[in-house]
């Protein structure tokens, strides 16, 4: 199995991630135009409820399983890889089949007393696969990571992505005739042939690494054993590993369930409190799909660097910290702060400042322009975020990411409440309240890995990149308002293109990136080697 560097294992998963973005708004686009935004929100409105679901199932096993075999591959431990593998995926299956049992018994009462619209019955059936299907992925995905192995990882992604986006909107047209609530279930349905493809790459994968190294092929081996023999040659070894992994990830998921019912508390709140403003059902529906299905997936196009970085970190910090490497552990934190900050500025600005063009020319709905302007100056905060909240977990400290994401969420519940439920603020309100949990949370997780472990980021390469989002912009806007070639997308592209090689020459000159952190991108990089 081949092992990369930190850097270049982020950027594998950067590869992958920007793919997937990109071609992830093909869906994004297209199904609002099919569907309508009301169908986008009956499609939203159960991802509250997956979330919730799958947090319970994987919240913190990928990252436990991740940061253990980091450590075990460090000492050359590679018998107690398989113990952990075992465990792990043992572990994952009996919860996915005890949480689809429980969310098809309580579907009906679900989408009838708890979601806001009982139309969302049909797209709550249709999602329950996927929890199976991405349980099982989650242990492979941490598997391979763990080996520091981003490959396997990056193809599924892939795989699953085009998938899905043939399927939702395929599905969604075909049974659009039968309503909305069918058409927005055809989606869902999509999302689960998806992750089936997906989850179909990391079996392969794992039974070519096995084949390798000339033992079993298929994993089915590690899953027949019962856990419970009674034999002390099997039990003594899996019950320090089963304990540990409940030791290592229980915080973690913990700490992701504040935020996953923090999200569905979220939509439930907001629902609410839009009817509390005099608001139709369906209107409040139509508006909750364009913040969550067209908004929020805008602002997070950059994250898919942080999570590649966020994934990357783990198990190069834990290896790091198992080494008593300090000074390693500086040198993540700061290539990975650095990149989510270079790579997210430039997103900042043009979501900002062309909200209304890039709402018109996506979506067809530049009514919803303001909330994209509203939200985008935070997105800086989302995207240091991730790399931050990995420290701490990389670092055994999930209680702290748990404690700072519990405050963040409390205060965005309450301020939902409160805001949203004025007439003259509606959703500008929820949106409100997610801009300040948002650079409430970052701001915490910052100052708790400063007393941890003594980092903070140069305050003066914030001061560069804020200059050369300034002067970006400026460029930008003065592209577009010439507009040279007399087509609104395409004088949008340009002025876009034109402004980030403005943004990228500034960031060269004040050395804040060189020749080398562009050379480990894949495939361009290695012109500049």
């Amino acid at each position: 199995m081949t092992k990369q560097t930190f850097i270049k294992g982020a950027m594998i998963l950067l590869a992958a991630g920007v793919i997937n973005r990109l071609l992830g708004f093909v869906p994004r686009i297209a199904l609002p135009r099919i569907i309508g935004a009301e169908g986008v929100g009956l499609y939203q409105l159960s991802y509250p409820f997956l979330t919730v679901m799958l947090t319970v199932i994987t919240g913190g096993i990928p990252l436990a399983v991740a940061k253990w075999i980091a450590e075990a591959e460090s000492k050359g431990d590679h018998g107690r890889v398989k113990q952990i593998f075992r465990s792990a995926m043992g572990l994952t299956i009996i919860l996915s089949l005890l949480m689809t049992a429980a969310l098809l018994l309580f579907a009906p009462w679900i989408t009838s007393h708890v979601l806001p619209d009982a139309r969302v019955y049909r797209t709550f059936l249709a999602m329950t696969p996927l929890l199976l299907i991405i349980g099982v992925s989650s242990v492979y995905r941490g598997y391979f990571q763990g080996k520091q192995n981003m490959i396997p990882s990056a193809v599924s992604q892939i795989t699953e992505t085009v998938i899905r986006i043939l399927c939702t909107l395929v599905f969604a047209y075909l049974l659009l005739p039968k309503g909305l609530e069918w058409a927005a279930a055809g989606a869902m349905l999509g999302v689960v042939v998806g992750e089936v493809g997906g989850l179909a790459v990391m079996l392969w994968k794992y039974a070519r690494d096995r084949s390798r190294k000339g033992q079993p092929t298929v994993p089915a081996d590690m899953l027949s054993e019962d856990l419970s023999k009674n034999s002390s040659t099997a039990s003594k070894p899996r019950t320090p590993v089963l304990r540990r992994l409940l030791t290592l990830s229980v915080p973690v998921t913990a700490s992701r369930m504040v935020g996953s019912l923090s999200y569905l508390l979220e939509s439930i709140f907001t629902a609410r409190s839009l009817a509390a403003a005099g608001i139709a059902t369906g209107a409040a529906t139509a508006q909750y799909g364009a913040l969550q299905g067209m908004i929020i997936p805008l602002l997070l196009l950059p994250t898919a660097l942080t999570s590649s970085l966020a994934a990357s970190l783990v198990p190069s910090l834990s290896e790091a910290a198992a080494r008593g490497e300090k000074a390693i552990i500086h040198k993540r934190m700061h290539q990975s702060m650095r990149l989510s900050l270079v790579a997210g500025a430039p997103f900042v600005v043009v979501m900002g400042l062309f909200a209304e063009p890039i709402c018109r020319i996506l979506y067809n709905h530049a009514d919803i322009a303001p909330m994209l302007a509203l939200i985008a100056p935070v997105g800086l905060f989302i995207y240091l975020q991730a790399p931050l909240q990995a420290a701490l977990q990389a670092l055994d400290k999930p209680g702290t990411a748990l404690m700072n994401t519990f405050i963040g969420a409390a205060v965005k519940l309450v301020l939902i409440v409160q805001l949203a439920s004025k007439p003259e603020l509606g959703i500008y309100g929820a949106l409100i309240a997610i801009n300040v949990n948002i650079v409430l949370v970052t701001v915490l997780h910052g100052i708790s890995v400063l007393r941890f472990i003594g980092f903070k980021m140069n305050m003066l390469d914030f001061l560069k990149v804020g200059a050369a989002m300034v002067i970006m912009g400026a460029a930008a806007k003065w592209i577009l308002n010439r507009g040279p070639l007399g087509t609104e997308w395409i004088d949008l592209l340009a002025a876009c293109a034109a402004g980030v090689a403005v943004y990228l020459l500034l960031m060269v000159w004040m050395r804040i990136i060189d020749r080398y952190d562009i050379a480990r991108i894949p495939l361009f990089g290695q012109w500049f080697k």
